[in-house]
């Protein structure tokens, strides 16, 4: 099969691209996603397909979609920030854009595509945790999706790791994205900069002293600086995440971990403190191989890379 299209439905934004064999892509385009209306955002894909369709031969359309996904049906079962519910979204597509659709879930397509043309390509096991506002993850085994008994094997957030922890948006206590994401860097720094430490004097500086405008990038921002504090809170936020993953690899025991979202733009200092906590942390570290620990390489194209892919091979 030749050229196929991947498109990734986020939660703000649709992006679609042209995908060859090499997984190189060829032409992009981006929608809004008007989150609240499921047939319009059918639409917008189906727009976006016809724009790339004009000047590419196309033969499938690979959809990652933000949600728990039965991959088997191509129903959106799930989505917390999209208006799906029991969505057949790739019949509704399918029948808009006249070509064989392929649905998977968003974080399913990104592992899918960094196994196939990124980090992960030399092994056959193999689990991206993206860390962004949330934390995502997707699990290829012996070289394939490991998707589950209804296709939402993968929530890697949502594993639990403070009994009675912070409440979380699944309704849980102490899911693992509430230490390990974006979000928990955000919030702790917020704290940080409201107790006016002077440790925090960078940060403060960043927002104009108003927690509630400190953002993740200024935090990575002040760190790639050298700014003390902002240093330790990713070194926190490394931590977390290996000790999370010490926790994965007991039941997976994967060659290597694979990190992408938005907070891997800090680099070493986000996986080195994440590695050293793994090695501290991983079942029978002195009898067994390390596990590595590496930046993801495909960036935001992940999922269009990966679900493209997907609906090439029909995986």
């Amino acid at each position: 099969m030749g050229l196929t299209i991947g498109v990734d439905i986020g939660g703000t934004k649709i992006a679609a691209g042209v995908v060859d064999e090499k997984g190189t892509l060829l032409a992009t385009t981006r929608r809004e996603t008007q989150a609240s209306d499921p047939d319009a955002i059918e639409r917008e894909v189906t727009d976006a397909v016809a724009e790339l369709r004009r000047d590419h031969d196309v033969e499938a359309v690979g959809v990652a979609a933000a949600g728990f996904v039965d991959a088997h049906r191509g129903i959106v079962l799930f989505a917390p920030n999209l208006a799906w519910r029991e969505e057949p979204l790739r019949d509704e597509l399918a029948a808009r854009i006249d070509l064989p659709v392929v649905v998977e879930n968003d974080a399913n397509a990104a592992a899918w595509g960094e196994f196939t043309f990124g980090t992960a390509r030399d092994v056959d096991d193999a689990v991206l945790v993206t860390v962004g506002t949330g934390l995502g993850g997707g699990i290829v085994v012996d070289g394939r999706l490991l998707r589950g008994h209804v296709g939402v094997g993968g929530e890697l957030g949502h594993l639990r790791v403070v009994p009675d922890g912070i409440r979380c948006g699944c309704g849980n206590r102490g899911c693992w994205e509430q230490y390990a994401s974006g979000s928990a860097l955000e919030r702790e720094g917020r704290d940080l900069v409201a107790s006016g430490s002077v440790y925090a004097a960078r940060l403060i500086e960043l927002c104009d002293g108003d927690p509630a405008r400190l953002r993740g990038q200024m935090i990575t921002a002040a760190a790639a600086e050298g700014d003390a504090a902002a240093v330790e809170l990713l070194a926190d936020l490394g931590r977390w995440l290996g000790e999370g993953m010490a926790s994965v690899a007991a039941v997976l025991d994967p060659a290597l971990f694979v990190v992408g979202g938005g907070v891997v733009e800090a680099g070493d200092l986000l996986i080195e403190p994440a590695r050293a906590a793994l090695g501290r942390q991983l079942t029978g570290r002195s009898h067994r191989p390390p596990i590595e620990v590496e930046a993801a390489t495909l960036g935001n194209a992940a999922g269009m890379i990966g679900a493209a892919d997907l609906a090439r091979t029909r995986s």
